[in-house]
Order: C-alpha cells, then structure tokens, then sequence
C-alpha cells in the first residue's frame, strides 16, 4: 500500500500566474522605484542614497530614522532587485494567502526594520558610520525563514536550480551567510540577512509581543461617521427636530 507525507495546508504551487495584494505592491514599488532612479541618472541616485539608503551616521547621528524602512526600497543593481523580487514572489505568496496581508506585510516590514537595527549597530560597533546599506534581502531572508518554519518539508529550488526541502535550504543560507561575515569583503551585507532571519525565527517561534499595525482604514471610517453625526446635529439643532444623537 503507498504510503502519502501529509504536509501542512499549503498545497497549491505558487509557481502560477497569481499575485496576492501585499506581494503585488511590494514588487511594484520596489520595481517602480528602481527604474525611476535608473532613469533619473547618477546625480538623483546619489541624493536619494543620502536621503533613503540606510548608513549610521544619517540614522543615528542626523536622526534621518525613516531610512530603517526605506532603505528596503532601493537596490544596487538588477540582479540584486531580481534576486530579491524573485524570492520574494516564490516565498511570499503562499505566506499571504494563509497569514492573510496585513499579518504578512507586518512580518515583512520587521524583518526588515530588524535587519536595519542591526546593520547600524554593527557599523556604529567597528565605526563604519559612512556606509550605505541599500535592498530588502533582510524581510526576504526573513521570509525564507518563515516558510522553513511553516513548510519544513516542502520541496523548494534552492537558487532556483535544486530541489530540497524548506527547512535545509534556511539552514544552508544561514550557514552561508554567517561564513561570509567572517570572510572578505564581498560588498554584499551579511548582517541584514542574519539579522532578518533570526529576527524572524525569534518571532516566528519565540515570545516576543506582536504589536498590532495601526488600522488605518478603520480610523478613517470612525472619523467619517463621527464627521457625518455632527452635520446631522447641527441639522437636526437648526430644524429643530428631534433629540441630539451620540
């Protein structure tokens, strides 16, 4: 009798024409993004990379903070974007259809915030305070993470090349990842994918407080009604009709 591996309730391959509404927003701006600057020319690139891009010296010495999120927009080239919008496709998608957008984009987003804490407090450590750090690889580390954790046994391709199940391939990077730390200089920030993946895991499988996103939505949709509630006051007051409503 054949004998069938349960696996967890992904089952559906996302290697089909389908985009869930975070992931898609997110390939569009970065991708948007990144051909803007292209064909803006170096003297805009370079202003946006003071401005956005992620270094210690704007972050903490200048108090420039937003860089910690809109460094994940820019990239240092196509293949860095590629690679990075790739990943975040393949991995993403089956982790917003189950999480749900706002739960994804939440992830997403402190990974990458997380990979960005780290980074600047490295470079504060060996004083690179001048150093700019550009890309998402930190929330896309972070999503490899995720989806070793919830798809262990999923069979995924590693570089796009070799199939191997979810859980090896986390470990694999990781592993790569912290060798690289210690090796040469390769211009390719280490720190932000490990900080991004163990911010992840620690989030993912350990005690740390999920802070709610702010419903944006719903407090606009509160303030419209209390907006509406007080033109009706007003109106029902002038007429004369009927009690004042709350």
């Amino acid at each position: 009798m054949a004998r069938y591996t349960r696996y967890p309730p992904f089952r559906r391959s996302f290697f089909r024409d389908y985009f869930p509404p975070g992931v898609k927003w997110l390939l569009i701006s970065n991708t948007g993004i990144f051909v803007l600057l292209f064909l803006a020319g170096p003297a805009v690139q370079r202003q946006t990379t003071v401005l956005f891009a992620l270094s210690a010296a704007a972050a903490v010495k200048n108090l420039f903070v937003w860089q910690l999120f809109t460094y994940m927009f820019l990239h240092g080239g196509v293949g860095h974007i590629l690679f990075n919008m790739l990943t975040l496709w393949m991995f993403g998608t089956p982790l917003e259809r189950d999480w749900g957008t706002r739960r994804f984009l939440k992830y997403y987003f402190y990974c990458g915030i997380a990979a960005g804490v780290c980074v600047a407090l490295v470079n504060m450590l060996i004083g690179d305070w001048g150093t700019a750090t550009v890309g998402s690889s930190g929330a896309i580390f972070g999503l490899l993470v995720a989806f070793g954790v919830l798809y262990p046994n999923q069979t995924v391709l590693m570089n796009f090349l070799f199939p191997i199940k979810a859980k090896y391939m986390v470990m694999i990077y990781a592993a790569i990842e912290l060798l690289l730390t210690f090796g040469p200089n390769t211009g390719v920030s280490t720190i932000a994918h490990l900080g991004g993946m163990a911010f992840g895991y620690i989030y993912l499988k350990g005690r740390l407080p999920r802070w709610n996103m702010p419903d944006i939505g719903g407090a606009y949709r509160q303030w419209k009604m209390q907006r509406a509630k007080k033109k009706f006051q007003v109106y029902m007051k002038k007429h004369g009709r009927g009690p004042w409503v709350n």
